[in-house]
Order: structure tokens, then C-alpha cells, then sequence
């Protein structure tokens, strides 16, 4: 297992929900609810980058949320479109990784739900629920098989477009 602080990150239309793990990359627990930037503007992917080198963060795991069967749905393409723009902006000092989240959306709302939480509470957090359960998932799939998940996205190691 690679040692070393992780953020898990579920990308949503409106909010990206952030996770850390410790420096065991043993558990992960919830940080913030990012609000997304409109087309164009990077405050989102800003406040990620602080919040990378808050925690030391030596790689940033993004969800791909595909559908059941595999395919690439809208949220996909906006997924790993964020995932590619966060690539870009973090250059070569740290790793952007693409992990599968089938149903991490669904998993957190039902673990809100059962712990008592209304569907009103959940909003605010259900995305660092999701970006909880994909770090989690992550970093238990590297444990167990000893090879790191995902894929890694491309970087771009001219200046921050920040």
C-alpha cells in the first residue's frame, strides 16, 4: 500500500463533495462541500488545491460515475472533464486518478438515510458521503490487490491555468 494523504472527490452538476484519508491511507473521512464554478471560472478547482496542500494530499481521487452497464453517461463526460481540468491545474507535483463510482451517490444517501437523516439534511453532505464511500472503495481496492486503482489522467506541467 502507498502511504500518503488522498482526496476523494465526487463531482456533481452543483457541488463537489471532498474526502481525505490519513497519512496510513488507512480511513476516509469527510472535508467539505466545494460549490461548482460556472463554465469558465476555477474557484472550485481552487478551493481543491488548497485544500490539497492543507492536507498534503499526494494524490486526488475523482470518481467516474458511469452507468450500471458500463457506458459513459452525461455525468461521466462532466466527470472526467473536471477530473482533466484538476489534472491541468495541479501539474506534476501530484497525481490525479480516475476510479470507477457506480452507485457511490446512492451508497451515501442510504447510509444518511438510515442514520436518521431527512432527505432536506442530506443536500449538504451527501457529496462528501459519495467522496467518502469512492475514497474508501479506492483505497481498500489497492490494499487488497496491491496495484493502485484507476487510471491516472495526464498532467500538464506548464503554469497553473489558476
Amino acid at each position: 500500500m502507498r502511504p500518503g494523504v488522498r482526496l476523494g472527490i465526487d463531482v456533481g452538476r452543483a457541488r463537489v463533495g471532498v474526502a481525505r484519508c490519513d497519512a496510513g491511507a488507512i480511513l476516509a473521512v469527510p472535508v467539505e462541500t466545494v460549490p461548482r464554478s460556472p463554465e469558465g471560472e476555477s474557484g472550485d478547482l481552487a478551493r481543491i488545491l488548497e485544500l490539497a496542500d492543507e492536507y498534503g494530499a499526494v494524490e486526488l481521487v475523482v470518481g467516474n460515475p458511469l452507468a450500471l452497464s458500463g457506458r459513459a453517461t452525461a455525468s461521466t463526460e462532466d466527470a472526467v472533464a473536471f477530473a482533466a481540468r484538476l489534472a491541468a491545474a495541479v501539474g506534476a507535483e501530484r497525481q490525479v486518478r480516475l476510479v470507477d463510482e457506480r452507485l457511490s451517490t446512492v451508497t451515501a444517501q442510504q447510509h444518511l438515510r438510515a442514520s436518521g437523516k431527512k432527505a432536506r439534511q442530506q443536500r449538504p453532505i451527501v457529496d462528501q458521503a459519495a467522496a467518502v464511500i469512492i475514497l474508501q472503495h479506492a483505497l481498500d481496492a489497492e490494499r487488497a490487490s496491491g496495484t493502485a486503482p484507476g487510471r491516472v489522467l495526464p498532467t500538464d506541467e506548464g503554469p497553473s491555468p489558476l
